[in-house]
């Protein structure tokens, strides 16, 4: 299958992009904490204060796009970030990082809905396989990111920040000159009141929040690895190299699984809804097995499922956001799906930390086992009462 030339520049532009990124975040805590003297509470204050602004970000960045298109958004919020980046690579000391950590939240999320919603436009009858592609390219940059970032970060953290502001120029460059002939997002004029120039259909609206509803509680659960499973697994004596390889196999995965996902896709789930409670599936699946597990192997083989179980899910939301969106409110509609995933970053952490202190590892497993079966019914029966045409919501790859 050959994809647009527009689509593999938004790829190419994707990977650099969250490369750039990925030098930074995976030792935000530890540069916050072992290089600028805070405490564990004030450096997830500062990664809360970062992920609230990704989160306005991604509902301004949605609207942007459908008000002023594609470009132009992607190019307001590539700009922000470059600022930020560029102003943390001169002067990286306590306040400066703060703020500009924030800054580069806001201007990070700007930028994602509107990549998503334009892979959407310039390949429209590619449905599902275009939000699919941008998401490897995506989990293809954080792999690739986070690895440079440990190695720049071992021999100075003054290379980690200049890499970042070399790779988020290169993407602001690209942007600038390779995006401009890729049209996507339309400017919606209406003399409607803003509430309704924002929903314009309450159906669809309606149906889009109780998708994302769903898809809020699933990242809750899925970023319990990043939170308590990582401190469980040092409990139990698996080692921090350990615990990375964990998320060198989930990249890998991500990455040189798709063939095998698009077989499973193609002669068994037809359909987004299928593909979404088979990702739900493996989530649970994942869950059960880290009930029992103690040893390194067990996490390997959970972690193995619930990365199917994602490649699943993740990719397949945003698809059906596009279907659901009337014209004119894609990006709107990705800004939302978006803003959703880093709430769930934003409460898993929380959440999961409030039950183990007050209970066991256990019974979070537990009690997320629940959460997840919440978030299926949410998701399986999103549009009740609507009609989707049929052909938008197939899981064709």
């Amino acid at each position: 299958m050959v994809l647009p030339g527009k689509l593999w520049l938004l790829l190419i532009g994707m990977v650099i992009n969250v490369t750039g990124s990925s030098f930074l975040w995976p030792l935000n805590t530890v540069y916050i904490h072992d290089y600028l003297g805070q405490s564990l509470t004030i450096a997830g204050l500062v990664l809360l204060g970062n992920a609230g602004a990704g989160i306005l970000g991604n509902l301004i960045g949605g609207y942007l796009f459908d008000r002023i298109g594609g470009y132009r958004s992607i190019l307001v919020g590539a700009t922000i970030v470059m600022i930020g980046a560029f102003t943390l690579s001169v002067n990286h000391s306590w306040v400066p990082y703060v703020i500009m950590l924030v800054v580069m939240g806001f201007g990070s999320g700007v930028t994602f809905p509107a990549m998503y919603a334009m892979a959407g436009t310039v390949w429209p009858e590619g449905e599902r396989r275009a939000f699919n592609r941008v998401y490897v390219a995506q989990n293809l940059g954080v792999a690739i990111g986070a690895a440079c970032g440990g190695i720049l970060a071992s021999m100075s953290f003054d290379i980690v920040f200049l890499g970042n502001g070399i790779m988020v120029t290169s993407f602001l460059l690209l942007v600038l000159f390779g995006f401009r002939n890729i049209h996507g997002g339309k400017v919606v004029r209406t003399n409607r009141l803003p509430g309704e120039r924002l929903i314009k259909s309450k159906p669809h609206f309606t149906a889009l929040f109780i998708l994302c509803t769903g898809y809020l509680l699933c990242w809750m659960v899925y970023v319990q690895w990043q939170t308590t499973i990582a401190a469980h697994t040092q409990t139990l004596g698996v080692t921090m190299q350990e615990y990375s390889l964990l998320w060198t196999i989930n990249g890998t995965l991500i990455v040189l699984a798709q063939p095998l996902l698009a077989s499973i896709i193609r002669n068994w789930l037809h359909s987004l809804k299928s593909q979404i409670v088979a990702g739900i599936f493996l989530f649970v699946l994942s869950l059960m097995i880290l009930i029992k597990a103690e040893a390194f192997t067990a996490f390997a083989i959970a972690m193995v499922i619930v990365t199917f179980g994602e490649m699943f899910v993740w990719p397949a939301v945003p698809a059906v956001a596009n279907a659901l969106a009337p014209q004119g409110r894609a990006g709107f509609y990705q800004g939302v799906v978006n803003s959703t995933a880093t709430g769930g970053r934003m409460l898993g952490p929380i959440f999961g930390g409030f039950i183990v202190d007050n209970s066991s590892i256990s019974t979070l497993f537990i009690v997320l086992i629940g959460i997840v079966l919440i978030g299926s019914m949410l998701m399986i029966f999103y549009d009740r009462g609507i009609r989707v045409k049929p052909s938008a919501l197939t899981a064709d790859v």
